[in-house]
Order: C-alpha cells, then structure tokens, then sequence
C-alpha cells in the first residue's frame, strides 16, 4: 500500500460532514459483532465495541484476578463481579449479579450512572473504576425524512453486537426531530436487522440511503430511574489480589486470550489515540477508541508510512481503509510524538 509523500483530501464520512470534534473506544474482544464504546475514565473509547483483530494476545498465565463494584444504571444494590476477560464475559458477570440475561446490557459506563458518552466502557477498565450497566428499557420507532445527506448521528457499538446512538449533531436532520436520543441502540433499518453489526457497517447504511426519501428505525432506549438527578456513590475501590506500584494501571480485555494488568498509556499516546479517534469520525462517521488505540500501537514504532500501511494491512485488514486516511493516521501518530498535537 504505496502512500506516496504528500497528504491528500480527506475522504467524506459515511454519516455526517460536519468537522470531527475532539475527543473513544471500542473494544477487540472475541466474538464481538458490534463497539465502537469507550475508556470510562474521559474518553470515548467507545467504546465497547465489536469484533475487530487488534494486537496478539499476552500469554495465558496473566490473567488477572481483580474484582469491581457494579450497579445498574437506572438503580440497583450494588454486585461485585471478577473473572472475566472480554466484554461477553463482563456482560454475563453483570448478568449473574442482578439475574438478568447478559444480552439486556446495552452498554457500560464507568463512574457516572448517567448516559455520559464520555465515560464509555472500552478495551480498558481502571483498577478502581466503578462500573454503572445500562440496560434495554423502552421500544420504539421512528420515521426520518432524509433532507440531507448528512444525518448528523456519530455510531459507536458496545462490543457485543448493539451499535448505538453515540452523538448528534446541533442543527442536524436528526436533532430537530426531538426523538432519537445519544445511547439509542439502533435495532433495524427499514427492516433490516442490525444485532450483530458494526458501528461503521450500521454508519455505512445511513450514509447510503437515499437523500429525499423516508426511512424507518427501530430502536432501543436504555433504561432511566424516574429521578436520574440524585447523586450516586462511585469510584468505590477495587479489591486485588496484588498491590500495583503506581496505582495507576488499568485491566486491558484483549481480542484473544486473557486479560492483563497494563500501566495507563503514556501523554504522547493518549494524545496520538485522541487524534486518530477524530480521524476516524471524520472519514467513517464513527468513534471508536480502542480501535485508534490498536492503531497508535501498530504505528508507534514504526519509522516509514509504508511500514505502517503494511502493519494495518495484516492486523486491521477487513476495515480496508483508503491510502489517504492511512497517510491522515501516520501523520497524526507522528505529531503527537513530536508534542504538535
């Protein structure tokens, strides 16, 4: 994948063509079908967030045992759940703490039991973040009239095949219907079943729609208290079975194999992750944290953009992405070490 020596114009999104704004994360566990989610802790990884290769797991004899509090989002005693790798597994420890089925969680936030974009759970998880589930809660289903052909949703999904409503822009098509709300999971499109999908499969779909024809959605709100205003107590701290130098690590779930205690990225790599991540809504109308953090990885040591290329190729080949956004990427990898960012 030649990338040649001079940028090119950027690609239009699939979804909107606003300016990406700062800022996710979505998560590489096996079996995911769905991500885009978040790191909780300030960021959008968004995500958790569907299937997709990321880097070779960490050998099997470090999984950690680490036990988090948990509580539903919309009100709940709070559980203690450990012993889970990806976010299947998170998903059903959650489920067995409160008897629900793993499949009623929509999405995870960490910290706030508000629906806070931002605190997404993603690939990782802070040794002592509180973990607040939002589960499914009332049906319905909309019909849109596309004036434009820019909707104004940003896509994320949760790792585990719902994608949902991640942002909407101000002014947008979808805003000034006063119906579709940020953490909406995106059930179908005019009759097609979207469980199991991508948040840049789901993004690629509105994107193609025709523009000045109506089409249906159907979707799911997640669950709300009656009174979501009252202050809940968070952060409550995690119990280990090993103390952690810096107490600053986080629980890093891998595509493959078992999860690993990490130290937190650097400054340089949370600011390279934070512009990837921008790339990424900008050309594919998605936010997906773990993602671009898949990709600083694979770009951080590398000297030349075709090294790079050839690095996403083997490891992110099934997104197929254009020479243009690659090129977008390096250079966004390669500013951030050099503090431009």
């Amino acid at each position: 994948m030649p990338l040649g020596i001079r940028r090119r114009k950027k690609a239009p999104p699939l979804v909107e063509s606003e300016e990406a704004e700062p800022a996710r994360a979505g998560l590489n566990v096996d079996g995911w079908e769905g991500v885009g989610g978040g790191r909780g802790a300030g960021g959008e990884q968004g995500s958790l967030e569907g299937l997709q290769p990321g880097l070779p797991p960490p050998p099997l004899g470090l999984r950690p045992r680490l036990t988090f509090h948990t509580q539903l989002a919309h009100g709940s005693p709070t559980g203690r759940i450990e012993g889970f790798s990806n976010v299947r597994e998170l998903y059903a420890k959650i489920g067995e703490a409160f008897a629900i089925a793993p499949t009623e969680v929509m999405f995870c936030t960490l910290n706030t039991h508000k629906v806070d974009m931002e605190k997404l759970l993603g690939g990782q998880i802070g040794l002592e973040d509180f973990i607040f589930a939002h589960v499914k809660g009332q049906k319905k289903e909309v019909e849109v009239f596309k004036g434009e052909e820019g909707l104004g949703l940003t896509i994320t999904d949760n790792g585990a095949g719902y994608a949902f409503v991640k942002r909407i822009r101000e002014g947008s098509v979808i805003e000034q219907m006063h119906v579709i709300s940020v953490g909406d999971m995106i059930e179908s499109i005019n009759g097609q079943d979207l469980i199991g999908s991508r948040h840049y499969e789901v993004a690629k779909m509105l994107k193609e729609l025709p523009k000045g024809q109506n089409f249906r959605m159907k979707l799911v709100e997640p669950m709300r208290a009656f009174d979501m205003v009252g202050q809940r107590a968070g952060g409550a701290r995690s119990s280990l079975g090993a103390q952690i130098g810096t107490g600053r690590g986080t629980l890093r779930l891998w595509a493959k194999g078992p999860a690993t205690v990490e130290e937190l990225p650097s400054a340089f790599e949370e600011r390279a992750i934070e512009n990837v991540d921008d790339l990424l809504e900008s050309y594919m109308g998605i936010r997906d944290k773990e993602l671009a953090a898949t990709m600083v990885e694979l770009g951080k040591d590398k000297c030349h953009p075709d090294e790079f290329a050839e690095a996403l190729d083997e490891t992110l080949g099934d997104f197929a992405f254009p020479d243009e956004f690659v090129f977008d990427v390096w250079g966004a990898i390669s500013d951030a070490k050099v503090g431009l960012a």
